[in-house]
């Protein structure tokens, strides 16, 4: 039987998913179920003088209005609402109290028979603040930022700036060409199809089942049982199904406190759904404001690299990821140096967003690096193949795989990247002024600690079970083609049960590894019932495994066989027969000690095509060639949609998407996907999605992680084809036509 591995599968939960038959968080009905809506805060920072509620409450049909005066009892220590990706700080706390932090905070929650009269009787709500000085503009705040602060435990260190190298000052001070630029990416916003939600069911005896959109139903619960005070065996989360996530789910969202809160306090079922709006009082990729400097010798090698960074955090938490040492990663450079600071704003707490740190700060730094080409007079691609790095010069070690010259290669010959006129506003194609660009991306290759159990039964079915979540990016099947190949069954006969928090622990789902975890920890359960199926084979009368290892032998076909002489195999039906079982189980846990030796990452080169219209400066991204190292693919159909995902979410992130501000009152102006531009259909034209071949020995597996990888670099291909195309450098995204009008 053919291996599913590497091959290309259509989705298992597909046709759950078209028909209807998949259920979300919004989707799980109880009886007397009863609906809450949110009041949210009209100002961004203060204190709550009175709420009158007597307005809501005569409205037919409102059960009950919860405000942090009559909430059932939370946790007073912070502590308690830790979550597992908590950052620093102290975590904001639902309807705790009558202090205001930030615009759109939720003060209380109206619950009613429909969710219609709870909106209607939400907006019957009077609320008198003491309102205080508040600051939710980033360059308001360039002169008391704060350093990231130390790490205090060696998981922290991964997001602290590289020590500096060499004499960088001094470098750059002397470098034959230089380029010194500032760059910025503004606040953006997580505008995932479905919208936040959490059913909390009441059960007797005060236990409660919530299902929750979430990235990680452990955590939640965990989360749950700190903040109520309730036992690990009285709640239990669940979310099968998530309509994108992209790292706004991966901490617990207020819905979910709320819809707890009541629940616990009217002893019945309650749904919170966030409206749209709603959804931007949550986290967001924080704006970033970054100078970059980069000194190079006249042939093109880079004598220094400078990299300083200052992100936005809320006043309550300390939110940052790794902002500057990307470059370390792609380029090699003798001398470096690396700063990061924070801003803290009376927003909500940022968070991860899709490829956190790296797809903001590689395209700094791949914009950067391409200005640097310009100056010298040397193609972009070729300065990135001169200034290649074999190394990790972080911590000067070998990469375990390193497959990014190959990416540039078959990136280049598939898009015709040799065929490009290097001078600005040189191409043109039916009166538009084309231009061509390329970058490159890096991220991590992780693998985290994952428990999973298989059952197997004696007519070949098999039970895979893992509270890991699938957020939309076919974590189902994959996890059902590697239990296929590892038990050697057919792909339909292997049953997925992921998203319940009773089931085997896992890690949240983000930064690329929960594809290679879950997968390398399914292998070796799965080993595990190999190794128990041949002990019990063993014992047959007559057995041609008497004297075979564990190694030694596959499971294939039904069969028990022998890896070096498949004439050597036993019925699995028949060694479960002789061994008076229907079904063999096996629950195991993989902890992977990865390497520490070499460096593990992920690599993509992106090359794009723009064309602009002279007069009104619309810009078209006309086609885009992307071409990604990432171990062994798992299914290449699904991973292709990754990818092609991603380049969609660059061309937005370079040319549409934007938080905007409204300082005076600290409030979003754009809450909402009309005016919160994001690329639809029309907006997308040709992308080619490349796969290399880049064997890696990291995991048994050889599988690395594709969420991320194809995000980054997408947005400074795009941005350097922009200035191809007109001349014009914006170093500031988006990239609107207001930027590049009037470029003739």
């Amino acid at each position: 039987m053919a291996g599913y591995i590497g091959t290309s599968q259509s989705r298992i939960d597909g046709v759950k998913k078209v028909t209807g038959a998949a259920k979300y968080a919004a989707e799980f009905n109880a009886p007397g179920l009863a609906y809450g809506s949110i009041v949210a805060s009209t100002i961004a920072k203060g204190r709550i003088v009175h709420i009158d509620t007597s307005g809501a409450k005569r409205v037919p049909s409102v059960i009950d209005v919860i405000t942090h005066q009559n909430r059932p009892s939370m946790a007073d220590n912070d502590k308690a609402y830790k979550d597992d990706v908590a950052p620093l700080g102290s975590p904001f706390r639902p309807l705790y109290d009558n202090r205001v932090m930030f615009n759109g905070q939720p003060i209380a929650l109206v619950v009613a028979e429909t969710s219609e009269v709870a909106r209607d009787a939400a907006s019957r709500i009077r609320v008198e603040y003491t309102e205080e000085p508040h600051v939710t503009n980033l360059f308001q705040q360039l002169d008391a930022t704060i350093s990231v602060p130390q790490p205090t435990n060696p998981s922290e260190a991964v997001f602290t700036p590289p020590s500096a190298r060499g004499t960088p000052e001094q470098a750059l001070a002397s470098a034959a060409v230089r380029h010194e630029g500032t760059y910025y990416v503004p606040i953006e916003n997580h505008n995932a199809m479905e919208l936040f939600t959490a059913t909390a069911v009441y059960e007797p005896g005060g236990k409660l089942t919530v299902y929750n959109k979430t990235q990680g139903v452990q955590n939640v619960q965990r989360y749950v049982c700190g903040v109520f005070g309730m036992k690990p065996e009285d709640v239990r989360v669940l979310s099968p199904f998530m309509g994108g996530g992209f790292g706004s789910g991966l901490r617990p969202n207020f819905e979910v406190v709320l819809a707890v809160q009541a629940a616990l306090a009217l002893r019945r079922p309650v749904r919170v759904v966030l409206t749209r709006p709603q959804m931007y009082a949550l986290g967001y990729r924080p704006a970033m404001l970054q100078r970059i400097a980069i000194g190079a010798n006249s042939g093109g090698t880079l004598d220094a690299i400078t990299h300083d960074v200052i992100t936005v955090t809320s006043q309550n938490e300390t939110f940052f990821r790794q902002e500057t040492g990307w470059s370390a990663l792609l380029y090699k450079s003798a001398n470096a140096t690396y700063a990061h600071r924070l801003a803290r704003l009376d927003r909500p707490t940022s968070s991860d967003q899709r490829a956190p740190g790296a797809a903001t700060a590689v395209y700094a730094l791949e914009c950067a690096m391409d200005e640097l080409a310009v100056a010298l007079k040397i193609d972009p691609l070729d300065l990135r193949m001169r200034c290649y790095s074999d190394r990790d010069q972080i911590r000067d070690r070998p990469y375990s795989s390193k497959a990014l010259r190959e990416c540039y290669a078959q990136g280049a010959a598939a898009f015709g990247w040799d065929k490009r006129n290097p001078a600005p506003r040189s191409m043109r194609d039916d009166g538009d002024l084309v231009g061509w660009g390329m970058a490159t991306g890096v991220w991590d290759a992780t693998q985290m600690p994952i428990t999973v159990r298989i059952a197997l039964s004696a007519i070949g079915h098999a039970e895979v079970a893992c509270a890991t979540s699938d957020i939309g990016t076919g974590t189902y099947t994959i996890m059902a083609q590697v239990a296929a190949d590892s038990l050697g069954i057919p792909l339909e006969n292997v049953s997925i049960k992921l998203g319940d928090s009773a089931l085997p622990p896992s890690p949240v789902e983000g930064g690329s590894w929960i594809a290679a975890s879950v997968s390398n920890g399914i292998a070796t359960t799965a080993a595990a019932i190999r190794e128990n199926l041949l002990q019990i084979a063993k014992t047959m009368p007559n057995t041609p495994l008497a004297n075979v290892g564990p190694d030694d032998v596959a499971l294939a076909g039904g069969d028990l066989v022998s890896r070096l002489d498949a004439t050597r195999a036993v019925a699995i039906v028949d060694v479960m027969q002789h061994g008076g079982i229907d079904r063999i189980a096996q629950e195991k846990t993989t902890s992977p000690v990865q390497d520490e030796d070499r460096a593990h990452n992920t690599h993509s080169a992106t090359f794009a095509e723009v064309k602009v219209d002279e007069q009104l400066g619309v810009i078209r991204v006309a086609r885009v060639v992307s071409a990604v190292a990432a171990g062994r693919i798992l299914n290449t159909k699904t991973a292709a949609s990754q990818i092609l995902g991603s380049v969609v979410w660059g061309i937005g992130m370079a040319l549409q998407e934007e938080t905007l501000i409204d300082h005076r009152f600290g409030r979003v102006m754009n809450a909402n996907i009309a005016e919160y531009h994001v690329p639809v259909n029309a907006d997308v034209y040709d992308i080619k999605v490349i796969f290399v071949d880049e064997p890696d020995d990291s995991n048994p597996l050889g599988v690395k992680g594709l969420g991320e990888i194809g995000l980054v670099g997408v947005a400074a291909a795009i941005a350097n084809a922009v200035y191809h195309a007109t001349g014009k450098r914006v170093r500031d995204l988006p990239i609107t036509l207001d930027k590049v009008i009037g470029v003739a």
